[in-house]
């Protein structure tokens, strides 16, 4: 409980009808849980309006209201405050309302297409495994002093963030690893949020649908280096080009890492199979039990930035040679017939292709390689021939399947993505649309020694048809189908 005008603190206030004298309980979105003496902060937001609810938060004892728009009619009882933005607005409030927590603890936030989730996972399990009190706002899970939350957005609203701030400050926890996404930071869910570093991994075609144009995409990532202040770090991946824009006017104290060209921090692949990779980072060599050169980059970027936080390198290596993959991250299971079964969650070109490779890398030619991959709906629909060519192309066989339909047909979707094979693939690819049926399909072609990647949904439990989401774990229904074939 706090007074309203101790929570308006940096809010750019256009105008207030009403006394800010008076105490807040709780903030809210959603008119539906107001409380009695709450805050209901009215959003514009995709599909619903939040100013058409106003007169809903008041009925159930909203005390005070932050709109773009001020009703006709306005309650004698009620504190209305106008603002521009309620976005950017919500933001401030929420920081103040739970006490700035995240000046309170070392946040860091990880940003770029590919990666984040791994990053900042990896970062949460090395300092844990260090005895450090860590938190981790993912994608996958909110997790701290053992317990785990759903997360429904990868970067979730600022109250949602907030409130876990303040009680990750008030359990003892100095460090959180923090994603955050290009949606996240355009929607001003970061507004108010004190960042001590930020890890941009890379940038890849992704979100388009969303962002309209490649540089705005570029740019909405940057706003988060724009951020951080001079006693703050900013570490880029340098082998992508545009690291250096997040970098651009930054204040922060800049550091790069990198594996084809000069950087502070250097990583080198010298043996990669399919049981961990031997890597030499900063000229000290550590056996890493996770695969892949694209995870190379992440182990990297997650060794950096525990080096920025002052870890000691000894320990920072040690601990990286006990991390494990992350759920859904090139996640391994090798049948009793030696059949290997890769789950991933990648679901845009260029990692569809890192996987892909990296696989190839260390596969012997001998066997086949059956990837299982779809897009999903409502979403980027320019990537779609473009996995459809990049899985072509790299694959011995490919079955082509439903993804996250969401309110599309799926077989339209295939039939974007077949658009983009090579005709001298065609005679590889086959198109299954039910998922779990593809699975089995593959399944059932397979011999011992082959390699089957299902890609796309990695740690997803779940098929999302129609706005309802169904039960489906790739990983669950892979084993449970060889287990009846076998």
């Amino acid at each position: 409980m706090k007074k309203l005008k101790e929570i308006l603190y940096k809010v750019p206030i256009e105008g207030v009808s009403g006394s800010t004298g008076g105490l807040v309980t709780d903030i809210t979105l959603d008119s539906r849980n107001v409380v009695k003496n709450g805050m209901f902060v009215a959003i514009n937001g995709h599909d619903v309006d939040g100013h058409n609810y106003i007169d809903e938060a008041l009925r159930l004892g909203a005390s005070s209201i932050v709109c773009e728009r001020l009703p006709k009619e306005l309650h004698k009882e009620a504190v209305y405050i106008q603002v521009s933005d309620s976005r950017a607005a919500l933001g401030y409030i929420t920081n103040n309302f739970f006490g700035t927590p995240s000046s309170q603890l070392n946040l860091v936030g990880i940003t770029g297409t590919n990666g984040k989730t791994t990053v900042a996972t990896l970062l949460f399990d090395l300092f844990n495994n260090q005895k450090k009190k860590a938190g981790l706002i993912s994608t996958v899970a909110i997790r701290y002093d053992n317990k785990e939350f759903e997360s429904e957005h990868t970067t979730p609203n600022s109250i949602v963030i907030n409130q876990h701030l303040r009680a990750m400050v008030d359990l003892g926890v100095t460090h959180c690893f923090m994603e955050v996404s290009s949606h996240g930071i355009d929607q001003r869910r970061i507004i108010g949020l004190s960042f001590i570093g930020a890890v941009f991994t890379n940038l890849t075609h992704d979100h388009l649908d969303y962002h309209i144009s490649f540089k705005q995409y570029r740019d909405t990532k940057k706003k988060l280096f724009d951020g951080i202040d001079k006693n703050g770090f900013a570490l880029i991946n340098i082998d992508d080009k545009n690291g250096r824009v997040m970098l651009q006017n930054c204040k922060a104290k800049k550091q790069t890492y990198a594996m084809h060209q000069y950087a502070d921090f250097k990583v080198q692949v010298l043996e990669n199979q399919f049981n961990g990779m031997l890597l030499k980072i900063n000229q000290n060599e550590v056996w890493t039990k996770i695969l892949g050169e694209f995870n190379a980059y992440n182990l990297l970027a997650v060794y950096a930035a525990a080096k920025l936080l002052d870890e000691e390198e000894w320990n920072c290596l040690k601990s990286i040679s006990q991390l494990k993959n992350v759920p859904g991250r090139f996640q391994t299971h090798q049948t009793s017939n030696g059949i290997m079964l890769i789950i991933d969650y990648a679901h845009t070109p260029d990692a569809l292709k890192n996987v892909l490779n990296t696989i190839n890398k260390i596969r012997t030619q001998n066997e086949n390689l059956f990837t299982i991959v779809g897009c999903g709906g409502n979403r980027d629909k320019e990537k779609r021939p473009l996995i459809g060519s990049t899985a072509a192309s790299l694959s011995s066989k490919v079955i082509f399947t439903s993804d996250n339909p969401r309110d599309e047909e799926p077989d339209k979707i295939i039939q974007q993505i077949t658009a983009g094979v090579n005709p001298i693939d065609f005679k590889k690819i086959m198109c299954v649309t039910l998922r779990k049926e593809a699975i089995k399909v593959a399944c059932q072609m397979s011999k011992p020694g082959d390699i089957i990647l299902i890609a796309g949904k990695g740690h997803e439990n779940y098929q999302e048809i129609k706005g309802k989401r169904y039960p489906f774990d790739d990983f669950k229904i892979a084993k449970e189908i060889f287990s009846k074939i076998l």
